[in-house]
């Protein structure tokens, strides 16, 4: 059997027991120790950590014995958000870190997430060497070490995992205090659930929590990042100052102003990127190509410039070191500050935007006005991940794009993009009118249902 393709922009997924077995995630247990712990010194250790999928639990224990019979030792966080793991295998001198999660995804579905010792996501190179060693191992060829005795790797609790995130985060915005705010947090009955609350209360904040008691398969469900509307509702009937919406595992969040207003990723960086700017920290920021042209206006009127990267906040972050910039983010709400983390961050990107409101005793809405978005809509197109490259050879599709295009006349923009972690297709116009627009997208997303669809 060839393995074609495991990882995809964030990881490996797919339907846990189905798509994601505990086979192939004893093989990525094992290949992903190999090679991420080559030059460990002694025992590898290896920090492991989940979101809240009822499936976590038999991936954990897969990719645990994957981890052990390659001698490495193993320390369980539980239930902790993605970034808590790049953050902690390096507050904890580790050689590499796995999260469980599939994210935004439905609870049906899950991932595997590797992070290096430094806390980063693998480039394509370290992924590729795995994916590659993962194939070996299917076509019965598993050449790595198999230690006995004294050799086979161990497992311990990390108990103190949680506590060292939140007091990391806290570190984050210091003096910093929320006395008197009022913050509605929906933790998408994810990761965050416990996380999130601890570190606002902590600060001072009046929290008013919501889906925060995941049950194994509520993960997502009609709440979080994905599903903005009941915390929009939450934050008008009860007068909260802020909300905050995270997704299932808590590495991208959504801000909802005093008005019950979606402040995205791209409002994020604007408003976090003009401070930094103007206290002489900041002349660039890195975002996507998904990103409102309303940012890149910003950006220009302001003396910034404004880079654009593929979709992914890895590759984000590779322009954002590459360049040696501060900051960077998609328009999803993956928000990198270089300063403090290495890979978006809900809960940081949170206390970073209310950090502001408070430096500019502003409310949210007073400070989102600094941007003005172009009006785009977004339609997604189920999509069987075999059919995405015709995409770019379908003839009746490439000509209902260039019809649009030449309708727009230079005041717009079409951006098709299949997705890296579902069967899906993102079509995304973006202009002056938004009713136009919006019959543009549904149009096209119909062409391509009706060529390439399932």
């Amino acid at each position: 059997m060839t393995v074609k393709k495991l990882f995809g922009t964030d990881g490996v997924r797919g339907v846990a027991n189905t798509e994601l077995t505990p086979e192939l995630a004893f093989q990525l247990g094992r290949a992903g120790a190999y090679v991420l712990t080559k030059k460990a010194a002694g025992a590898p250790k290896v920090l492991l950590a989940k979101d809240s999928r009822l499936s976590g639990d038999m991936l954990e224990a897969a990719l645990t014995a994957g981890l052990c019979s390659i001698g490495a030792r193993v320390y369980h966080a539980g239930v902790l958000p993605s970034p808590a793991v790049a953050y902690l295998v390096r507050h904890y001198k580790l050689d590499a870190g796995v999260m469980i999660s599939a994210s935004h995804n439905p609870m049906a579905d899950n991932g595997i997430k590797l992070f290096s010792n430094e806390g980063y996501k693998l480039p394509d190179a370290l992924e590729n060497e795995i994916e590659a060693i993962v194939s070996e191992i299917n076509a019965g060829r598993d050449a790595l070490p198999r230690p006995t005795a004294e050799g086979v790797g161990m497992v311990f609790q990390s108990e103190a995992a949680a506590e060292d995130y939140a007091s990391y985060l806290i570190g984050t915005v210091p003096g910093l205090s929320l006395k008197g705010m009022k913050v509605a947090l929906d933790c998408a009955n994810g990761a965050t659930g416990a996380t999130a609350p601890l570190v606002f209360q902590r600060l001072g904040a009046e929290v008013h929590a919501i889906n925060h008691k995941p049950n194994g398969l509520n993960i997502n469900v009609k709440c979080g990042s994905t599903h903005i509307e009941p915390l929009r509702e939450y934050v008008k009937a009860n007068a909260m100052d802020v909300g905050l919406a995270f997704d299932g595992d808590g590495d991208r969040m959504f801000a909802v102003d005093e008005k019950g207003n979606v402040v995205d990723g791209d409002a994020i960086m604007a408003i976090c990127g003009l401070n930094l700017h103007e206290s002489g920290k900041l002349n660039d920021i890195v975002a996507t190509v998904m990103s409102n042209q309303g940012l890149e206006i910003f950006c220009r009127q302001n003396g910034i410039k404004l880079h654009r990267a593929a979709v992914g906040d890895r590759y984000v972050l590779e322009k954002m070191l590459a360049e040696n910039l501060p900051l960077g983010g998609e328009q999803s709400g993956h928000i990198i500050f270089k300063e403090h983390g290495t890979t978006g961050d809900g809960i940081l990107t949170g206390l970073q935007l209310i950090s502001m409101m408070a430096k500019k005793n502003e409310p949210l809405s007073a400070l989102t006005g600094i941007m003005e978005a172009l009006p785009q809509v977004l339609v997604n197109v189920t999509v069987p991940n075999m059919r995405k490259p015709e995409l770019s050879t379908n003839e009746n599709i490439l000509k209902a794009q260039k019809e649009i295009e030449a309708a727009m006349a230079g005041e717009g923009r079409i951006l098709i993009r299949p997705s890296g972690t579902e069967p899906l297709v993102r079509v995304m116009l973006e202009g002056r009118d938004g009713a136009q627009i919006s019959k543009w997208a549904e149009n096209l997303a119909k062409v391509i249902k009706n060529e390439i669809g399932s």
